[in-house]
């Protein structure tokens, strides 16, 4: 199965980095879900649950005030504005 590459990043510091099979974040017009191989993406993020579902380990779910979204070549990039919450951390 394909998988993504993933960096979840603060403005301070990094929060996860890995190989997931899908990350879900809260996009200005909803929810988004991005799985391998999904087109190129650039979103604006509300605030909201950022959830990776990591090839290994637990998931990932941290609580997120704003940010984006970047997709391409299955590397998925989400910047946030700041963590209010991480549930568990890689």
């Amino acid at each position: 199965m394909a998988e993504l590459n993933v960096d979840l990043v603060a403005a301070d510091r990094k929060i996860w980095s890995g190989e997931a099979q899908m990350v879900s974040a809260p996009a200005a017009d909803g929810e988004i879900g991005v799985l391998a191989g999904h087109s190129p993406l650039l979103s604006v993020l509300r605030e909201g649950a950022v959830r990776i579902k990591a090839t290994t380990g637990a998931p990932v779910e941290v609580q997120i005030t704003g940010g984006f979204i970047s997709v391409d070549s299955n590397m998925v990039t989400v910047v946030v504005d700041s963590v209010e919450a991480p549930a568990s951390t890689r």
